[in-house]
């Protein structure tokens, strides 16, 4: 191959896409409502830091109401099996009336998200919210703080939230944990659901390199957060 075709290869352009979802894992979040009654929202903006977790939820969603008033949820991680369940959800809010943004593209009011997602609710430990039973994974959490997103540009501004949020119970799937090991997640056996630009994927069934950070004791990334929950637990 010459080099001119090597540098084709590589050749990038400039674009403006819509929307810069890469690919993250798909998120339902469970909420409880003002009557008490539970909220059962999918998302994918989303990433994990030790036992902290960022979301970013748009300024009109029901999710980001409750979270304020209520500052605890449950992120229930979907496997690529639950495509189905989260796709039922997709165009479905709790907010009543439908606001006017989601409105234009085609949402409609739902009550009952649990029975729409054909989903079992579980109780929760340390929050009120229900879990997800068939996701692999519950994350019961408190909501630390919030902010607005672009609040310098006025163009953005009142658009979308940023929410921290503190795990303080965590639920494995028996299915998806490593042999003998009740507090580690085999990679090899957890299949996330992943929203790549509006579209579900899911993983590929085994890795494609060794990893050299894999070598690291998974125990030497453990986060303060852990024993916070812990000391929680044992007041509670």
């Amino acid at each position: 191959m010459t080099n001119d075709e090597n540098i084709d290869q590589f050749a990038h352009r400039v674009g403006e896409p819509a929307i810069l979802y890469f690919g993250t894992p798909v998120v339902l979040i469970s909420t409880e409502n003002e009557d008490g009654s539970i909220n059962l929202a999918p998302m994918s903006s989303a990433w994990w830091l030790g036992w902290r977790c960022v979301l970013g939820l748009g300024a009109a969603s029901k999710t980001t109401e409750n979270l304020k008033r209520t500052r605890e949820c449950v992120l229930n991680l979907p496997s690529d099996a639950q495509a189905a369940a989260v796709d039922r959800l997709a165009l479905t809010t709790g907010s009543d009336p439908v606001p006017s943004g989601k409105l234009a593209r085609g949402y409609r009011h739902e009550k009952h998200k649990f029975e729409i997602a054909h989903l079992t609710p579980a109780p929760s430990q340390t929050v009120r919210p229900p879990r997800a039973l068939e996701c692999p994974v519950n994350l019961e959490a408190k909501i630390e703080h919030w902010r607005e997103i672009g609040e310098n540009d006025e163009k953005v501004r009142g658009r979308a939230w940023v929410f921290e949020a503190r795990i303080q119970r965590v639920h494995l799937g028996k299915s998806i944990l490593m042999d003998g090991d009740p507090n580690r997640v085999d990679p090899d056996k957890w299949r996330p659901l992943i929203m790549s630009f509006a579209r579900y994927y899911g993983l590929a069934d085994r890795q494609l390199l060794d990893s050299t950070l894999a070598r690291v004791p998974e125990a030497l990334y453990r986060s303060p957060d852990v024993d916070t929950a812990r000391a929680a637990a044992v007041r509670g």
